[in-house]
This record gives C-alpha cells, sequence and structure tokens, in this order.
C-alpha cells in the first residue's frame, strides 16, 4: 500500500487520475525559509539511485520558457527512481555520452559529469498527464544530444512537487534558480563529491 504521508511517483501513478492528489501550490513562506543546503553529509537510503538511457524529445518549454533546458529519460528508465522517490526535485550528477550510433559526436567538455537537478513528477504547472523525469545538467552545451546515452546518479531531494500560479520571477522560474543554487552547495561536501568518479558513469578518455 501507498505510504500515505509519502507515496512514491509509482504509487501515484498507478491510482486514477482523479484520485492521485494535488501538488501544494508554492507560496511566499515556503520561498523565504528554504534551506541553502539539504540532505545529511552523506547520502543516505533510498540514494544513491542510477539512471540511464536515451535522451528523449520533450515538451522543449524548459529552455524557450524557463531558461533550463532539460533531457527527458525514457519512460521505462526511471523505474528505480519513481519506485523508490516522491515525486519532487532531486540533485546529483549527470553525463552524456561522446556519440549517438558513431554520429554527433560531442566535444570533450560536454561529456565530463557535472552537477544536475532532476525533477520527478507531472509538473502540475504544465498539467502533464505522463510522469516523467527531466535532468538539467548545469552546462551550456554546445549542441542538443538528442539520442544519446544519459546517465544520472541521484544523490538527494531538494523540495516537493509543487504548483504555481505564474511561471515568473516570483514563482517558478525563481525556485528553479534556487533549486540549482542549493543543488551546487550540497554537492559541494566531500561524500557528495566523491559519486563524481562513480564507476556508473563513462570513461570517454580513449575516446577523445
Amino acid at each position: 500500500m501507498p505510504d500515505p504521508v509519502h507515496p512514491t511517483a509509482e504509487d501515484i501513478q498507478s491510482l486514477p487520475e482523479s484520485s492521485r492528489p494535488s501538488a501544494p501550490v508554492r507560496t511566499d513562506t515556503f520561498r523565504k525559509t528554504r534551506p541553502e543546503i539539504v540532505g545529511p553529509e552523506t547520502p543516505q537510503q533510498p540514494f544513491p539511485v542510477y539512471l540511464s538511457g536515451a535522451v528523449q524529445r520533450g515538451f522543449g518549454r524548459g529552455g524557450k520558457d524557463l531558461g533550463c533546458p532539460t533531457a527527458n529519460l525514457p519512460d521505462e528508465s526511471i523505474t528505480p527512481m519513481s519506485s523508490v522517490c516522491e515525486p519532487g526535485v532531486y540533485y546529483g550528477y549527470g553525463q552524456v555520452s561522446t556519440a549517438t550510433n558513431g554520429d554527433h559526436k560531442l566535444p570533450e567538455e560536454d561529456v565530463k559529469v557535472l552537477p544536475m537537478v532532476m525533477s520527478l513528477g507531472w509538473n502540475p504547472f504544465y498539467k502533464n498527464e505522463r510522469l516523467t523525469a527531466e535532468i538539467h545538467i548545469m552546462h551550456d552545451f554546445t549542441s542538443d544530444f538528442y539520442g544519446h546515452e544519459m546517465r544520472a546518479l541521484v544523490l538527494g531531494h531538494i523540495r516537493p512537487e509543487l504548483d504555481y500560479t505564474s511561471r515568473g520571477q516570483e514563482g517558478l522560474i525563481e525556485d528553479i534558480e534556487t533549486d540549482k543554487r542549493v543543488a551546487l552547495k550540497s554537492l559541494a561536501r566531500p561524500d557528495y563529491q566523491k559519486f563524481a568518479s562513480d564507476p556508473h558513469f563513462l570513461d570517454h578518455t580513449s575516446k577523445l
């Protein structure tokens, strides 16, 4: 049975759409009380969570509407996350493969292991009908990387999924920028930094 306090994303997805709980609306109180660093000094269960999959085309609104381009993972690749975590925003590390089918090779700076933030849920502001995992790697990529394999290692939870009355600076965009800062500060701790060299990530050194 789902945990009535913190049901996983998979628990919620199994419910009829009409029975799914609504995400709370973001308030000024929430904004003013957000911590600078989240999570314990060492990742605790269920973290780390390992994810991988070919990057798919999403809605294309992360970069256009929010200044935060995201990569979507296939539905089947997010089960390790959705089965143990509630909807919300998470942080960790991500990496994109050098090439896809031997083509469209990315430069060295684009295939490093880099800090990331991840949204798991239905993005209630946009009223998504399908559970998605959207990852924003904190790096300015030289081009898109659709079809490339992405590997992600999720290390902690930043905040629950929220709904918004606007996407402007007073709401969604402001929280996204705060999420990035919180992720970077949280990952700066030694027991988190070491995961950037986890064997889960691809060794591109012989291919560059």
